[in-house]
């Protein structure tokens, strides 16, 4: 039984509030390292602790409220000049807020979170007793994991005092820039790897599964009058339809049904955008999350990087952007620890000491384009082919046919991995194929971009929601079929001459890239009726391939309906088509998941 029956939707409400208002605080705690003496963010700061721990007080969780009052009364130290700012202390500060996201995690289960980590609370109570100057103290060692904790003691107060000023804190920057869709900037909480053990699940990045959805109440204004002025075109059609029964067919009644029908379509569509803005939300939401993210791994690596955020007012579905939380952490983490060099190499090549990660989104037509990109060492194409060569990931013959831009798609394979030791942040050949498989059920695609010694560039580009798929709509066996529009490179015929068997496998050259030849019906079980006619070349998961099908529809935007007790292998769902006939929507991970591999006779000959 919950610890808050009773109170649940209090419960809810404080931990909306509270949630955002801590990601704010975390935001604001990377720029006060970089102005430790801004009374504002200080002040901003004390305030964000005083009201969270108002709000747990209300609940009677006593632990949250030990915490908060002791990072609040540090920070009124703080911000009354009493003791002063060092890394090492924002290292316990940050440490608190994972605490406290902690504790928010045990309430969002319904549970009474255990005390803080008596550790955490020491170091808290050491620094209220700091001696207001900071020592010089080494910043950790790269690649280190947990903090020290008897160390981060020494150098927050059993150190003597010598009188100088307060090392800046010259890890990591994040700054505004005025991109093409200019929003807010905001932070993140460190993942759980390489973290103390204190900060298990509450310090992952990934959003928490929300079932709430703030609404701008303009929105709601505008779904309701279209409700209502669709209710009016129900009632002229209803009009229209009994004077029609009626035998009223003149030329006058059918062009005002025509004029109905055409009203109701432009109302209904209008009402479909509305209600699908309803669950648009600023992808800053998500943005928010990451420069604490950098700013941790850069004192762990010894590196110095400023985050760069664009495009914060950019908004996507709020479904997608829950889900993208685990892609983009990979991304910005593979970027500060593999992308980027040390000072050191980067003073040598020529470049800043400082290296720049730039994480932007825009909008472009009914998709939205992210893009993570570094300054820092870029990839080899060459050394990639290597790399999976020696792993067991690809054989000769297939590192030989791939050219520069597929050679970079080879990090997205399961075990790939271009360090030779593993880390706390990477080495164990996950991470990417995580990454590439999450954005395809999104029913996006990943592409590379990089240059040696200038820098790489991972773009990412969805679709605006998730409520409506856009979709090719094809046929084998009499049967429609839909794909995921994303996934659609071209369409191309296939000419029998031109089909060339390739270790033993039917394929294709398309632009000077070989391409395997699947039949649609063969993946779904079915006996083909004919060779196909025609091959989608799709973009997956799996790497390029040709789609052999009988025919096409032509494109369309459909919702997904589930197949009720029934799931057939490498079906997502169905819906409907205009004239009303059933189109099955195809699940392209799972039906790929088939190993089947047709020669070129078995594509002509045994189907015809």
């Amino acid at each position: 039984m919950s610890d808050f029956s009773g109170m649940q939707e209090l419960l809810e409400d404080f931990l909306t509030e509270a949630g955002e208002l801590l990601s704010d605080v975390d935001n604001k705690l990377v720029e006060l390292e970089k102005r430790p003496n801004d009374a504002g963010l200080l002040n901003d700061v004390f305030r964000g602790f005083h009201t969270i721990k108002g709000g747990a007080g209300f609940l009677n969780v006593e632990e949250l409220v030990a915490l908060c009052h002791l990072t609040e009364n540090l920070f009124d130290r703080l911000r009354n000049h009493e003791i002063a700012l060092s890394p090492e202390l924002m290292d316990v500060i940050l440490s608190a807020t994972s605490g406290v996201r902690e504790m928010f995690s045990h309430l969002e289960r319904g549970s009474r979170p255990p005390a803080a980590d008596a550790a955490l609370l020491a170091a808290l109570q050491r620094g209220l007793q700091r001696a207001p100057s900071t020592p010089d103290v080494p910043t950790p060692a790269a690649g280190s994991g947990a903090p020290d904790w008897d160390r981060l003691y020494a150098a927050v107060v059993d150190q003597p005092s010598d009188n100088r000023a307060p090392e800046p804190p010259a890890q990591v920057a994040v700054r505004e820039v005025q991109p093409r869709n200019p929003g807010r900037r905001a932070t993140d909480q460190p993942d759980a790897e390489g973290a103390r053990a204190g900060r298990r699940d509450s310090d992952r990045v990934a959003v928490s599964q929300e079932t709430t959805i703030r609404i701008d109440t303009n929105r709601l204004d505008q779904v309701l009058n279209l409700s209502g002025e669709i209710g009016l075109a129900k009632n002229r059609l209803n009009c229209l339809r009994t004077d029609i029964l009626g035998g009223k067919t003149d030329a006058e009644t059918l062009r005002a049904l025509d004029e109905a029908v055409s009203h109701l379509d432009l109302l209904v569509g209008d009402l479909q955008n509305a209600v699908m803005k309803t669950r648009m939300q600023p992808i800053g939401r998500l943005f928010q999350k990451y420069p604490r993210v950098a700013r941790d791994m850069s004192r762990q690596l010894g590196k110095k990087v400023e985050l760069i955020l664009e495009g914060e007012d950019t908004e996507l579905d709020k479904t997608m952007i829950e889900e993208l939380g685990d892609p983009l952490i990979h991304l910005v983490r593979n970027a500060v620890d593999h992308g980027i060099e040390s000072p050191e190499e980067r003073l040598a090549a020529g470049k800043p000491e400082t290296a720049q990660v730039v994480l932007s989104a825009q909008q472009l037509g009914d998709h939205i384009v992210l893009q993570i990109r570094d300054d820092g060492r870029g990839m080899r194409p060459d050394a990639l082919r290597q790399k999976a060569l020696q792993k067991g990931l690809i054989d000769a013959e297939t590192a030989a046919n791939l050219d520069d831009r597929q050679a970079l798609q080879l990090i997205f394979l399961p075990g790939f991995s271009t360090r030779d030791e593993v880390s706390n942040f990477s080495g164990r050949g996950v991470g990417m194929d995580v990454v590439r498989t999450n954005i395809q059920k999104l029913n996006g695609r990943i592409d590379i971009e990089s240059v040696w010694g200038r820098g790489s560039t991972f773009s990412i580009s969805l679709p605006l929601t998730l409520a409506i798929l856009p979709v090719l709509v094809v046929r084998t066996n009499q049967q429609s079929f839909a794909l995921p529009l994303a996934l659609v490179r071209e369409i191309i015929q296939i000419r029998p001459q031109e089909v060339q068997e390739v270790a033993g496998r039917a394929t294709l050259l398309v632009r000077d890239e070989v391409l395997e030849i699947r039949s649609l019906s063969r993946l779904i079980g079915w006996h083909p009726s004919g060779p196909p006619a025609y091959g989608v070349l799709l973009n997956t998961a799996i790497g390029s391939f040709i789609l052999g099908v009988d025919g096409f529809v032509g494109r369309d935007d459909v919702v997904i309906k589930p197949l009720e007790d029934i799931k057939p292998k490498g079906i997502a769902g169905a819906t409907l088509s205009g004239d009303g006939s059933v189109v099955l929507v195809l699940d392209m991970e799972q039906l790929l998941a088939v190993p089947i591999r047709e020669t070129r006779r078995e594509l002509f000959e045994l189907a015809a």
